[in-house]
């Protein structure tokens, strides 16, 4: 079949897939790739042109210079000797690093930005000096002498892993199980979505000389979870996105989940069973990302739906009520609702499935339901926590 139906309308979208939304939003085109490929090979050619060095704080020199047109401007230089090497490094911050070389040395980036730079220059020399703990700092930055950028400036143990490093597995898992960029969804009617796999509006792999962002999903295969009250299959598929810094943005990591559809803007709707691992760029950060995304990334695809049918199954014979009271009873004390949030769970299910809440599963979707109603997302959230975590605790 070219396109199904999913209950992804009844559903709505979810807060989960704002990081997808957000980058479809922001990216610019030379950010946004058309394949997993091409976006590997750019990411292994930019780091092959750049070295880490580990740099004593005390032989750095900081230079900044004034523009003559402007004198309240200019250009700052990092100058210091390769450990590796022995060359003299001058390299160019570009903006990211230089608010980390801000931070390390103690003063306000904002601030150092609006100085002349050779004040600038001298304010960051001083604090590297002498206004810190560290004695040493880690560059990353082009590997010429002269006329390069710094990438980045950190602590000593920061751990790198390289975007073309989280971008291979995900590449092996797309090439062997199917794994794509999102078709969308092309139609509402009747409470039900119509999804084409087909649609693909635009492209969900990103990535800059910062950092990367890929969600990719099986949306040729939905599976079913069970029935909808129309006695139709309730079809979801598969969906994974992962991220990563090379210069310290952000941590890497990696979410899955099932989903009922992807719309244009490439928010998503109807998510279900939301696992998430982060990694920070600590020292040992690459060891971890070997021994916990990869596998985790490898599970998640070649694994049967198994988990995730027991896990629903389980809720929805987990009987929790046989009367409006024990229901009450179990959504306050249980799921931790209010009162008043409890009774409005409770009459949505009513009114949108037909039937009181009764087991785990039901209560799970009417906390969802109502959770969609709230206006600011960090409470949306933590209502729609709620309803996870009753289902994890059935699963467990």
């Amino acid at each position: 079949m070219t396109t199904y139906q999913t209950s992804a309308a009844k559903h709505g979208i979810s807060s989960e897939g704002n990081k997808v939304a957000s980058n479809a939003y922001s990216r610019p085109a030379d950010e946004t790739f058309d394949t997993i490929d091409d976006l590997i090979n750019f990411k292994k050619a930019d780091a092959s042109l750049m070295t880490s060095r580990v740099i004593d704080t005390h032989k750095i020199d900081i230079v900044g210079t004034i523009d003559e047109d402007n004198p309240s401007m200019g250009d700052v230089f990092v100058q210091y000797d390769c450990p590796k090497t022995g060359d003299v490094i001058e390299a160019s911050p570009t903006n990211w690093s230089f608010g980390q070389l801000s931070q390390l040395a103690g003063a306000p980036a904002g601030y150092l930005k609006d100085l002349p730079a050779p004040l600038a220059a001298d304010n960051l020399m001083w604090g590297l000096k002498h206004n810190r703990g560290r004695e040493t700092i880690k560059t990353y930055g082009n590997s010429q002498s002269y006329g390069g950028e710094l990438r980045a400036a950190t602590g000593a143990d920061y751990g790198r892993i390289y975007d073309h490093e989280i971008l291979a597995p995900v590449k092996i898992l797309c090439d062997e199980y199917g794994y794509k960029t999102p078709g969308s969804i092309t139609g509402f009617g009747g409470g039900m979505s119509t999804y084409d796999p087909e649609a693909i509006t635009s492209s969900t792999i990103w990535g800059s000389d910062r950092d990367i962002f890929v969600f990719q999903v099986d949306d040729r295969n939905p599976i079913s979870i069970g029935k909808l009250p129309d006695g139709s299959d309730d079809l979801m598929f598969r969906g994974f996105y992962v991220w990563n810094s090379e210069v310290g943005s952000k941590t890497a990591g990696l979410a899955a989940f099932y989903l009922r559809g992807v719309c244009m803007n490439r928010n998503l709707w109807g998510v279900e069973n939301f696992q998430e691992i982060k990694v920070r760029h600590s020292k040992y950060a690459p060891d971890r990302f070997a021994n916990e995304i990869r596998p985790a990334l490898r599970s998640f695809a070649t694994g049967g739906t198994g988990n995730l049918l027991a896990g629903v199954q389980a809720a929805q014979s987990a009987k929790i009520a046989r009367d409006d009271d024990d229901r009450l009873d179990f959504l306050t004390k249980r799921a931790g609702l209010s009162g008043r949030m409890a009774k409005a769970a409770m009459a949505r299910h009513i009114a949108e499935e037909g039937k009181p809440v009764a087991s785990v599963w039901d209560a799970a979707q009417a906390i969802t339901a109502i959770a969609r109603d709230i206006p600011h997302q960090d409470q949306r959230v933590m209502i729609e926590r709620k309803a996870g975590a009753l289902l994890d605790k059935v699963a467990a």
